[in-house]
């Protein structure tokens, strides 16, 4: 045995030092050597080994997963995690926003759309209230880079999150609970059961419990006396009937409702002439007479039929989403009298909004080399959404104006692999999509609108991907991708001085190449992706300057490149790491393009004769040039058991928070940390650890309000908890 080792650390260390398209005859690791469990994804709607997979894809699972959300964060926390990948609100627990690769949308608009695609459970969320859903009992997260425009069902030009829930099964009871408490009585409470209900029959039922108490001292005559905190609970009951090996069904209901504090803006948080905090800060304290709420309330359901039937696989996938309620309401100046230049706050949300979706898909099983898939799409969507004006001093609602859109799309794709030899996999796709949007004003109070009263949009495209993947050894895996995206017209409502405003579809094309690696006999593996697209009339979203105003414009050309680079693996038995990073590059290539400038800010870019700003040039906003992510964990075994340490850390560099670039509208670089310290026993059933998130208590501006003073938003505060795990 001590002699296999010797070898074996000798044949590491080989390794170490040839190319990685080298041939090693490699012995069998030692019975005792821990190996990487294979990750497989369905990233091309198939089950495939992450490696053979021609896309950049990340996934976040298990223990991984778990540490992230034991501090009873929402699905922010994701941003950093992975290579590329940004999250970000301005509307705190809800309406999340994302960024893949830079590319994204600021649009804080009800009825925005995005071009990275949330899909749960293989259904699509597309309204940005459906993203926010909380993440628990989930089997895994995989995070799809570029252009997804042929495989999946709606705007995917940026890329895709996909979650997958735990799913039931007929093999026994069997399940999960999860507790944990935190500063400011943060309560995490998380369970799932499975529970076989006959030989055909099973169910699965999830629930998450989530509390914070409020915290941050309103200093202004006790008006909201107290807040940041929130209640949230979120339900999902599985359904799997499976009379035998050709046919299962699996049926989804699931439900949210959350209420709280919206986002704190807070005024003057930004020092002029910096990016630094203004002097006396304090994130326990805010000055302010305006009001603030929130609550949300939405549900689901999905039926996910699979018939096989020999040569073909049939699937059918229906889906509903829909939002009962959702209202925000917040003071955006931020202050109090004698500190911001006008007195405003504002509330919106959707009265009601409904989405169905239903696609069928057929895939072949062919044992030759050929291999296809192919079906049809189809989504609508019908939302009632508003947006008021109060004034802050007396509470009063100075304006309404409410909004209904009309949603409908369907596409028919498909998909061929084709293996020319055992080395090297061909696969191309092709999609071809309708859109079509109506969006008219229901009601305006006090509000004059500019222009017609409501806007048609349709467009069609074809979009198409070619990818291949080729076997550089039995470990090694290179790949090569050029793909398009689209992304349909988005419909902006109209305000007193701006008529409502339509950005034209955008398009993508992207290049993309990689490696893939298992490396030391599966103890190790890496990745390693090289992108460069472009996007045509990509759609922005533009506010005032100076005022409350939003709208919609393309920018001719936006440019984007950058590297992703992930790797894990065992240093010993007892020693695991990770860590990924990546460099996204991203221009705004439009020399005709400007916009109105916020008159408190120092702006950096050219200002033209007519006083707005050039933003040719600049970098996406909420787009970080350099992110890195790392874990590590060590495990002592003791006789009853095993005592762990594990940390987990992500940064990024500098964002911009607009279109233009002024340096009180900078974030500085951030970096965030988290260490958990435990103990399980009997085989892994029992947990116990103390946990804390931010550890060093990084504080930093991570947004701003466009139009205002300097009111900006502050980032998570630290977090010291413990928590109580069990499997039965």
């Amino acid at each position: 045995m001590i002699k296999l080792s010797k070898m074996h650390k000798r044949l590491l260390a080989l390794s170490a030092v040839m190319p990685m398209g080298a041939a090693v005859a490699q012995t069998a690791p030692a019975a005792d050597t821990p190996q990487l469990e294979t990750i497989t994804v369905t990233a091309q709607r198939r089950t495939e080994n992450i490696k053979d997979v021609p896309v950049s894809v990340s996934t976040l699972k298990d223990e991984k997963l778990d540490v992230l959300v034991s501090g009873g964060q929402d699905i922010r926390l994701l941003a950093g995690k992975v290579p590329s990948l940004n999250v970000e609100s301005s509307n705190g627990r809800t309406f999340p926003r994302f960024y893949i690769r830079g590319y994204g949308n600021t649009d804080f608009s009800t009825f925005a759309s995005q071009p990275v695609s949330l899909v749960y459970d293989d259904v699509v969320q597309e309204n940005g209230i459906l993203k926010g859903f909380p993440i628990f009992d989930v089997a895994n997260v995989e995070v799809l880079r570029g252009p997804q425009g042929t495989l999946f069902g709606r705007n995917t030009p940026a890329g895709v999150v996909k979650f997958e829930s735990e799913k039931p099964n007929t093999k026994g009871i069997e399940g999960y609970y999860n507790l944990s408490l935190a500063t400011h009585n943060t309560a995490n409470v998380e369970a799932a059961a499975n529970i076989p209900l006959s030989k055909e029959w099973a169910m699965r039922v999830s629930t998450l419990r989530q509390h914070r108490d409020n915290f941050v001292d309103n200093t202004f005559t006790h008006q909201n006396d107290v807040l940041e905190g929130y209640n949230e609970h979120a339900e999902r009951v599985q359904f799997l009937y499976q009379p035998d090996t050709t046919f299962n069904a699996l049926f989804n209901v699931h439900s949210r409702t959350t209420d709280g504090s919206a986002r704190l803006f807070r005024a003057n948080l930004i020092k002029k002439g910096t990016n630094d905090f203004t002097d006396g800060y304090d994130f326990t304290k805010i000055n302010t007479n305006g009001q603030n709420t929130q609550s949300l309330s939405t549900n689901g359901a999905n039926a996910r039929l699979t018939w096989d039937l020999g040569a073909v696989k049939l699937f059918s996938i229906t889906g509903y989403e829909g939002v009962d309620n959702y209202f925000s309401r917040g003071d955006i100046d931020g202050g109090a009298p004698g500190q911001v230049p006008f007195q405003v706050e504002t509330g919106g949300g959707l009265t009601d909004l409904k989405q169905y979706s239903q696609e069928f898909r057929v895939e072949s099983k062919n044992a030759g080399p050929l291999n296809w898939q192919s079906g049809v799409y189809y989504f609508s969507e019908d939302a009632n959404g508003y947006s008021n004006n109060f004034n802050s001093t007396t509470g009063a609602q100075t304006s309404h104006l409410a909004s209904h859109q009309k949603n409908t799309a369907w596409a028919a794709f498909g998909s061929v692999n084709y293996a020319v030899s055992d080395d090297f996999m061909l696969r191309g796709g092709l999609r071809y999509t309708n859109d079509k949007k109506d969006f008219n004003t229901v009601e305006a109070v006090n509000v004059v609108q500019i222009g017609p009263s409501g806007v048609s949009e349709s467009k069609s495209k074809v979009n198409w991907d070619v990818s291949g993947t080729y076997k550089i050894n039995k470990d090694v895996n290179a790949y090569a991708r050029v793909a398009t995206g689209f992304r349909a017209p988005s419909i902006a409502a109209a305000n007193s001085s701006v008529p409502i405003t339509v950005a034209d579809a955008e398009t993508i094309v992207s290049y993309e190449a990689g490696i893939k690696a298992d490396l030391f006999n599966r103890r190790a593996r890496a990745s390693v992706s090289v992108y460069d697209y472009d996007v045509k009339n990509q759609q922005l979203t533009v506010v005032g300057g100076n005022s409350n105003v939003t709208k919609l414009i393309n920018a001719a050309k936006t440019k984007g490149r950058g590297v992703e680079a992930e790797f894990e693996a065992f240093v010993t038995s007892d020693f695991k790491v990770t860590a990924g990073g990546s460099y996204n590059f991203t221009e705004i290539r439009d020399p005709s393009l400007s916009v109105i400038k916020n008159p408190w800010s120092t702006v950096l870019n050219p200002i033209n004769a007519a006083g707005r700003v050039v933003i040719d040039g600049n970098p996406l906003p909420q787009a970080p040039k350099w992110t890195f992510n790392a874990t590590a964990k060590y495990n002592w075994a003791l006789e009853n058991g095993n005592l762990f340490v594990l940390t987990d850390w992500s940064y990024r560099s500098k964002i911009n928070f607009f279109l233009y670039e002024a340096t009180e509208f900078t974030g500085k670089a951030m970096l965030e940390g988290g260490l958990r310290v435990g103990y399980n026993w009997d085989g892994g059933k029992y947990e116990v650890a103390a946990f804390g998130r931010n550890i060093t208590n990084t504080q930093r501006i991570i947004g701003a309000i466009d139009f205002n003073n300097l009111t900006g938003m502050v980032n998570e505060p630290r977090q010291f908890g413990v928590q109580f795990k069990g499997n039965f």
